[in-house]
């Protein structure tokens, strides 16, 4: 935990940090290491049409070829099975292949020997949707999840039985009874029986020790599932917080989040190592749900590859620490684990979501709190996690900017996957450290991508003023960029070095690439511009290369170096139909993949495709402006189609729907009363000091408290969704309707959202009323709050307001895709 003068040092740092003006040394001479078998033993590896899934010592491979997928996390029983089907497709257009998904074991038996399987529960209808759009499956079975939920997942009657976690014969055997229900759900849809699940997880954060425990207790639970019919391509374990990692049953996976909502600390906590390129071990420090700590390679994963199942692509506030994560705070981070050597990039969560309702009749919550032995209280229901695609599957910038890198790993990540990691001459000593830049390379060869990284969450890095690296290969030492660059603060990126596209050299780019597309004979590759970085492109020799824009050349012996501009797009053409298009970041991330990979489409909308059909839905805007990339020919939609000026690349539209006006009309129904002060929660052998316990229903009687009656929209409009957005100030908010409570958010400062075809599938066609209760927040609070600037206290010393209440329609357009050439 930080204190009070680790927390004045790092401000310190950010203020006094000196100019680094120094040519940045990357020795990637030595050989790649051979791959080698890993010692665990796996499960079936071929499915019945012949497809192969498998690992080495550095990477997994798919049909014997080298692979470097992208998971992401979305957990079924959090969300409304009807729309299921709508969020796979967002991921699956977000460039998620992989579906990791826990296996909750409370939300299925929360009565002894009454299993539900139904509605929001249904794992075999989930997994069948992805399977239906060629996405695989990663199921996270427990017994223990965590996933801040209550018990870590295991039911309270399980619980008071007796120990748990252990082989202890009680808890084994309503084990395995689980575990044969979810074999049963699975039945027919195992990788081997030509399913998408091809792999599971086996317990979670585990590190006890003790007879029937450790490594024991992982290899007695992969057995069970083994002889239960679970039988896949893969089995993994958590690697972080001194975990148990029986090398000859799984394989360890591991990950790192951009803040620590468990710590005890009420402070800025010092940069997490999630922004700094990871050379030694594979384990963020504070990484772990209680205690942190690494291991040695040596001792807890060699002659494995560097897998991972939770990077953090967002952060789930606890009631006592409410980090806010920028989406460059997000972005950056696989930049940093990629150039460490991660071959499997696996995040933690990709999809948002809400806990289910406890079974009619049950007195018990299922979210994680104090009061239930856990270290950190979270919302009853919100499950948030600020994530790419909230709790209500909209759509954040973290997303735009995220699939960037997903679409180079769909393209390129079987290149990335057998290159090594190379550390600089010069690491930062510590996560905190930027008085240098962060970097490293990953190579093969005289082939490789450079890693670039000078955002870390927490500090201002500076601007690098007369950035090079000497990057030396076993040919020799190739300086990147040939001329040093002033490189901006907060910049991060991937650069191409000595790739071939056909018979053209492409030494280095200081523009990153993230897209291929073949058509009609010609095959294109996407870059786009990091901001305030001139695009550069360092071809070997003298090739013929033309242009459709100006571009600057600069010629060497056996160098060619083209400047484009960093504020327009440019097409570079290249001998043998080669093409490269470079752009602006901004506008790259408003490009999308659909599922003909001969087309991509750009527009400010959220977009995903099912077969030939194209869904664009847009916030508050009813014009819709998108373009097509590979065809000149024309969708159809569900409305008219006004085509405008197009340029080379894009032919571009327009489409109008009818506009709605939704306005809600708010009632307060009575202020605030006067809180009480919280009572402290228990104190634990990592967190020796106790924080406050979330308040309960009781404290929610001094509640402030308001009517909101939300109107229909009109017959007939095309809308997918409306959001529902409470600006407010307060310490715990709950929406009600019909005495029920809908959700609950902790008050961060960010703007509360609320779905209602999730809340009320019948919106379109009935109005509703809701009850707001915003429990005050005293002054005297102990909590961290990433910025608490917009609190402002009344007269009782309590913050309680209600700034303002929106609803906000969400359009969507259907389109059908035009033939392609």
């Amino acid at each position: 935990m930080p204190n009070s003068f680790q927390t004045l040092a790092l401000a310190a740092i950010s203020l006094t940090v000196p100019a680094f003006a120094q040519t940045m040394p990357i020795d990637a001479s030595a050989p790649v290491p051979v791959p080698q078998p890993v010692t665990a033993l796996l499960g079936t590896a071929k499915s019945p049409t012949g497809q192969t899934i498998a690992v080495n010592s550095q990477y997994l491979t798919l049909n014997g070829q080298p692979w470097l997928p992208v998971m992401g996390e979305f957990h079924f029983s959090r969300y409304p099975q009807a729309q299921w089907e709508q969020e796979i497709l967002k991921m699956q257009a977000a460039g998620v292949q992989i579906v990791s998904t826990y296996v909750i074991w409370i939300h299925h038996e929360q009565q002894q020997g009454v299993f539900d399987w139904t509605g929001q529960r249904d794992l075999r209808l989930f997994t069948q949707l992805c399977a239906k759009h060629g996405m695989y499956v990663y199921p996270r079975i427990g017994p223990w999840a965590h996933a801040e939920v209550r018990n870590g997942g295991l039911p309270d009657w399980v619980v008071q039985a007796g120990p748990t976690r252990q082989n202890d014969p009680v808890y084994l055997a309503e084990v395995q009874t689980f575990y044969q229900q979810i074999a049963l759900q699975l039945k027919g849809l195992l990788w081997k029986d030509g399913g998408p699940v091809i792999g599971l997880q086996i317990e979670n954060e585990y590190r006890m020790r003790g007879p029937g425990q450790g490594d024991e207790h992982i290899r007695t639970l992969k057995k069970m599932a083994v002889d239960d019919g679970l039988d896949v391509p893969l089995y993994t374990v958590t690697g972080w917080d001194g975990a148990s990692i029986p090398l000859d049953a799984a394989l360890p996976v591991f990950g790192g989040y951009p803040d620590a909502p468990w710590d005890g600390s009420p402070s800025k906590l010092p940069p997490n190592e999630v922004y700094a390129f990871r050379f030694a071990n594979r384990s963020a420090g504070s990484m772990g749900a209680i205690g942190g700590g690494n291991q040695s390679a040596a001792d807890t994963y060699r002659g494995t590859p560097f897998l991972t199942a939770e990077v953090g692509d967002g952060m789930q506030d606890t009631y006592f620490r409410r980090p806010v994560v920028t989406p460059d705070d997000i972005a950056a981070i696989p930049t940093v684990i990629l150039g460490s050597g991660a071959n499997l990039l696996g995040y933690y969560m990709f999809h948002g979501g809400r806990n289910p309702e406890p079974e009619p009749g049950s007195a018990i919550t299922l979210q994680e709190s104090q009061v239930t032995g856990y270290p950190t209280d979270l919302p009853l229901r919100s499950y948030d996690f600020q994530a790419p695609l909230g709790e209500y599957g909209q759509e954040r910038e973290s997303l735009r900017k995220l699939k960037l890198i997903h679409y180079f790993l769909n393209d390129f990540g079987s290149i990335l996957a057998p290159m090594a990691p190379r550390a600089p001459a010069i690491v930062p000593a510590t996560p905190s450290d930027i008085t240098m830049p962060r970097l490293a390379a990953r190579t093969l060869g005289d082939h490789g991508f450079l890693f670039i990284s000078n955002h870390v969450r927490g500090v201002q890095s500076p601007a690098r003023p007369a950035f090079q690296v000497a990057l030396k290969l076993p040919t020799g030492t190739i300086n990147i960029p040939e001329q040093p660059i002033s490189l901006p603060a907060e910049s991060y990126g991937i650069w191409p070095v000595n790739m071939q596209f056909g018979g053209t050299n492409l030494r280095y780019s200081t523009a990153q690439l993230f897209k291929r597309v073949q058509t009609a004979g010609h095959t294109w590759y996407f870059f786009f511009a990091l901001p305030g970085v001139q695009p550069e492109f360092a071809f070997s020799g003298s090739p013929t290369i033309t242009s459709n824009a100006a571009v600057q050349t600069l010629r060497a012996p056996g160098l060619l170096r083209l400047l484009a501009q960093p504020t327009a797009t440019t097409e570079l053409r290249l001998p043998g139909n080669i093409h490269f298009v470079v752009m602006p970041q901004q506008q790259a991330e408003t490009v999308w993949r659909v599922t003909n990979p001969a087309l991509l489409l750009e527009s400010d909308a959220a977009v995903y495709a099912e077969a030939d059909h194209w869904t664009f839905d847009a916030q508050a805007d009813n014009t819709f402006h998108f373009a097509i990339f590979g065809t000149k020919k024309e969708p159809s939609a569900n409305v008219p189609l006004q085509a405008l000026p197009s340029d080379a690349l894009f032919a571009s539209y327009q489409a109008t729907l009818p506009a709605v006006t939704l306005t809600p009309r708010v009632t307060q129904v009575h202020p605030a009363g006067t809180r009480s002060p919280s009572l402290l929660g228990p104190t634990f052998d990592w967190r020796k000091n106790p924080v406050p316990l979330a308040p309960t229903d009781t404290d929610f009687t001094q509640a402030a408290e308001w009517k909101v009656d939300l109107p229909t929209p009109p017959p007939g409009t095309s809308l997918s969704d409306a959001l529902l957005t409470f600006h407010y100030t307060g310490d715990v908010a709950r929406l009600y309707q019909a005495g029920a409570l809908v959700d609950d958010d902790f008050w961060s400062g960010i703007p509360w959202q609320i779905g209602l075809t999730e809340v009320n599938p019948h919106w379109r066609t009935a109005s509703s009323a809701y009850i707001l209760r915003i429990l005050p927040l005293r002054a005297d609070y102990s909590l961290y709050l990433e910025d608490p600037s917009a609190l402002h206290f009344d007269a009782k010393a309590q913050a309680a307001t209600l700034e303002s209440v929106k609803l906000t329609p969400i359009y969507r357009l259907k389109l059908t895709a035009p033939p392609t050439p």
